[in-house]
């Protein structure tokens, strides 16, 4: 008998060392994989923070004015049109001339104002819908045009703007893998223009080349995208349920590669992101289309933003 219990024995211990085998190697292939998913995703974080600091990013604005028609003075004193920082510039440096959609820059007083890092008396601005948009710069300030549907605005920032300074980082969710969703691609045809709210309080519409539909939880969703003209990905513009407490109030970004010849896209919420609103309140943001809404908390990507009281 105890030759036998010792042959049962044997065997046992060798099946389970193939068991033990088995089980150790397979590890090592999915940590393999996901080791690589979450640096690439730990790479697109940093890539992203990295925009986000840069002296003229999203954190260094520090004003936006629109423009009358006719002259607008400009300065550090508040008799002027628009007030720059009044400790960092001049009383009075100046006019813009808003004259049927065209914005002229005037510096008095030989200013050093600096346009490609030349001085300027006077400019005819580009605006940001262009493919040049012209950045003028006096010390750590820098400002621009913008243009908004018929309204046009000067965008200010400082690249010593304590929001910049002062930023700690964005909160995100835990990387899951389950966040990175397969979508069926449904054309629109011919593709149509969806109605893209923003925050001040217009519409725009926009491209929208087809439908991505995915499950999630076993229920099915729908998103619509927008196909900006020119850019190599699309862009997404959604809401959630974890919208407010847990996120930015007004929705979320996301990009994600257009669909493969089977019609395949891959939406990946890992990278889901805050819009420029969700860091200053001199963003001009789109808004989620009502369309694109989804009816789950998707608990991926960036969560709200500490440093904003917005």
């Amino acid at each position: 008998m105890i030759p036998e219990k010792k042959h049962i024995a044997m065997l046992l211990i060798f099946f389970l060392s193939l068991l033990s085998s088995y089980t150790c190697k397979q590890p090592e292939k999915v940590s393999s994989e996901t080791s690589q998913y979450l640096k690439e995703i730990a790479d697109w974080r940093q890539r992203r923070i990295t925009n986000l600091t840069k002296s003229d990013g999203w954190l260094s604005l520090i004003g936006l004015f629109w423009l009358k028609e006719g002259k607008n003075s400009y300065g550090g004193n508040e008799s002027n049109s628009i007030q720059f920082t009044a400790q960092k510039v001049p009383a009075v440096m100046g006019n813009f001339i808003l004259n049927k959609g065209k914005v002229t820059i005037h510096v008095f007083n030989n200013l050093p104002v600096l346009s490609e890092e030349k001085p300027v008396q006077s400019l005819e601005m580009q605006d940001d819908q262009s493919e040049n948009p012209t950045v003028l710069t006096y010390g750590s300030l820098s400002w621009l045009l913008i243009k908004r549907g018929d309204k046009y605005g000067i965008r200010l920032r400082d690249s010593e703007n304590d929001n910049l300074k002062n930023f700690k980082g964005i909160e995100n969710f835990p990387v899951d893998p389950a966040w990175k969703v397969e979508a069926r691609f449904e054309p629109y045809s011919p593709p149509k223009k969806i109605s893209v709210p923003n925050v001040l309080g217009t519409v725009n519409q926009e491209n929208c080349p087809g439908a991505l539909v995915f499950k999630l939880d076993g229920r099915s969703f729908r998103l619509d995208p927008i196909a900006e003209e020119g850019a190599r990905q699309w862009f997404i513009i959604f809401s959630d349920e974890t919208n407010g407490p847990e996120t930015y109030g007004a929705g979320r970004f996301l990009y994600i590669d257009p669909p493969d010849e089977n019609g395949k896209v891959i939406i990946d919420f890992n990278k889901t992101y805050n819009p420029p609103c969700a860091f200053t309140i001199y963003a001009t943001c789109p808004l989620p289309p009502e369309q694109n809404h989804l009816a789950i908390r998707i608990t991926a990507g960036e969560k709200k933003y500490q440093g904003s009281d917005h």
